[in-house]
This record gives C-alpha cells, sequence and structure tokens, in this order.
C-alpha cells in the first residue's frame, strides 16, 4: 500500500510499504479519506523525533489519524464489524491506503447521510469539541457560551455541539468565516478585526479556548464568577511555536489559582463510545463535519501548509481515492519540517 513515512533518518516520503497485519480483535479499513490536524505533525516535532530514537523497535512511523473508508478484512473475535462496512474513526497511521484498527478503539459505522470525505475529517476534532463542551465545559441548556476560535475544524464543530446541548453560542472568528459561523447555528457571531469580545460586557458560562489568542486574564471580564473557563490541548496553541505553546498553557493554569472561574485543560482521548456519540448527532442532522479544501495523499505538504496559515473553514480533507505515485518528495519533506 501506499503510505506517507518517516524513518530513524527523518526522511519522510510517500512510499510503498506492507499492509498492516491484521490481529485477532483489529479490523482492516481501506482508507477513502483522512483529514489533517495538528497532533499529526507531533512526529516532526522536536519531541517526536526524541521519541522514534528511544523506541528503537520502530522501524518506520505511518502518519495521521483522522479517517474513514470500508472494512477490508476483520480478525477471528471480531463482531461488531464485517468486510463491507462504511465505517470511520482516529488510529494513528492513517495516512496511507489501508490502517488496522482494535475492534474496541476509536471506531464506528459512517452515518449513510455523511460522505467519506466528511466523516475522514471527524475522529480527532468532533471529539475534542465533544469533551470541550459536554465533559469540561458542562455545557448545559439555556448556557451562554463563547467560543474563541470558531471557524476551524475543533470550533465548526464545538458551535454544532453546543447549539445541539441548547445553549446559546457566540461565535468569535475571522472575517472570511463570519457567514460559515452564523450557517452552523451561533446566535452572534464577532469578527475579531471588528469587535474585542473582552470588552463586549456580555457575560459567559462557558468560554471554550480554541485560538489561544487571549489569556485568561484577558478573558476574566466576560467570565461569570462561577464561570468555566476550557483551554483546548494541542488545538489551543496549533498555530505557533512550542515554547510559546507551553507558556501559554502554563501561563493559563498559573492565573487560575486566582479567581472564582474553573480553568480546565485538556487533550482529547478518542474512544469507541464517543465516536458513536458523534455518529448518532450527525445521523440525526444535528452535526454536520464542514469541509474547505482538499488533496490528495502526494500533496500533503500543500495541505499542511494551508492548515498552517491558520484560516481553514472547517476541515481539510484528504482524498486517498486519487492515484498517488510512490515518490520522494524533497521540496515538500522540507516544508513539513519548517512547519514543526
Amino acid at each position: 500500500m501506499n503510505a506517507i513515512v518517516c524513518d530513524r533518518r527523518d526522511s519522510w516520503k510517500l512510499e510503498e510499504i506492507e499492509k498492516p497485519a491484521v490481529p485477532d480483535d483489529g479490523v482492516l479499513v481501506r482508507v477513502h479519506a483522512s483529514s489533517v490536524n495538528p497532533v499529526d505533525l507531533f512526529p516532526l516535532s522536536g519531541a517526536g523525533r526524541l521519541m522514534r530514537r528511544i523506541n528503537r523497535k520502530q522501524r518506520r512511523d505511518v502518519l495521521g489519524t483522522d479517517f474513514a473508508g470500508t472494512v477490508e478484512s476483520v480478525g477471528k473475535d471480531v463482531t461488531r464489524f464485517r468486510p463491507g462496512d462504511e465505517v470511520f474513526g482516529g488510529e494513528h497511521g492513517s495516512f496511507a491506503e489501508y490502517v488496522c484498527i482494535s475492534e474496541a478503539a476509536g471506531l464506528a459505522r459512517k452515518p449513510a447521510n455523511i460522505t467519506f470525505e466528511q466523516a475522514g475529517g471527524v475522529a480527532v476534532a468532533a471529539l475534542t469539541a465533544l469533551e470541550a463542551v459536554r465533559d469540561h465545559g458542562r455545557v448545559k441548556p439555556g448556557n451562554n457560551v463563547l467560543i474563541n476560535g470558531a471557524s476551524g475544524g475543533v470550533g465548526t464543530f464545538a458551535v454544532e455541539i453546543a447549539r445541539s446541548f441548547g445553549a446559546a453560542v457566540t461565535a468569535v472568528c475571522s472575517p472570511r468565516n463570519v457567514d460559515t459561523a452564523r450557517s452552523l447555528g451561533a446566535h452572534r457571531v464577532i469578527d475579531y478585526t471588528r469587535e474585542d469580545f473582552t470588552k463586549s460586557g456580555e457575560l459567559y458560562d462557558v468560554l471554550i479556548d480554541i485560538a489561544g489568542s487571549r489569556s485568561l486574564s484577558e478573558c476574566r471580564p466576560v467570565l461569570k464568577p462561577d464561570a468555566t473557563f476550557v483551554l483546548v490541548g494541542a488545538a489551543a496553541v496549533q498555530h505557533t511555536s512550542e515554547m510559546k505553546a507551553f507558556g501559554h498553557i502554563i501561563g493559563t493554569r498559573l492565573r487560575s489559582v486566582r479567581g472564582s472561574q474553573r480553568v480546565v485543560f485538556f487533550i482529547a482521548r478518542l474512544t469507541q463510545k464517543d465516536m458513536e456519540v458523534i455518529a448518532g448527532l450527525m445521523a440525526a442532522g444535528k452535526v454536520t463535519p464542514v469541509i474547505d479544501r482538499r488533496y490528495r495523499l502526494d500533496q500533503l505538504a500543500d495541505a499542511f501548509a494551508y492548515f498552517n496559515e491558520g484560516h481553514a473553514r472547517g476541515k481539510i480533507a484528504l482524498d486517498l481515492t486519487r492515484s498517488a505515485e510512490p515518490h520522494n518528495m524533497p521540496e515538500e519533506l522540507e516544508a513539513l519540517r519548517r512547519l514543526s
């Protein structure tokens, strides 16, 4: 199969490798679509390269997490899936024509009203949004919720999920994404180039910070005394340096010591239970993935370059049904390293 791989020499390319072996509890999926996420760049970071060197048994590392496709085969102990099922999920190594995942991991059936392209951008972003809204924001019907960074992958899902929970949603985004945020059901949309939401005078029960553009201190004036401030893991600092990212996270934690508001930082977990929750919301028409652009697997560097500009409207999709010839990509690979 074709896959985006790296080796111990930090050489990255689209290469032909063996399909994954299928264990007894495994499900082999023929991948039709995937998408790019901040977590997919981790192997390119200094920490990622260090981990590959520590793990001497790992000879090749296939990139990618999100996927949607058709079940090719299953292990002898698998009961929930069978060949031909249309599925979506999240598993490391999805930038490939096939991915193997445990039946008990983050895998669910694709709703019939959702395309492979849409489902291929769900796992990381939608589950991050779900956990931010439901588990950490504890959003309830009637809550006033502000989402800072409402137009990217996590943000678009967060707007839809918060609305499905009965919240009144204020979406903060760039001018080009105002219409998209409004179409997703936001009650109010703030163009951050024209209005400073921290000076709006509005008070919120929950503030979900995806953009990572404002400090907790700046946000306190619009938080109710018992409000919750949710800093969304890697997505909150996805377009900045590692050091600046850690500084923002640590600074938020230190400032949270003072004040009555609850402050939460988290990294999402991809579970089967939550994947099925998202599948249910999509089947009911309450959540519809937004796709901005699409690329082939051999255009991965271009996809990441566009992602790194920080203005994507929803998800950036990868189409694995279009042919891509294995080849070395020196210019593209150098671009990927710069993005790390």
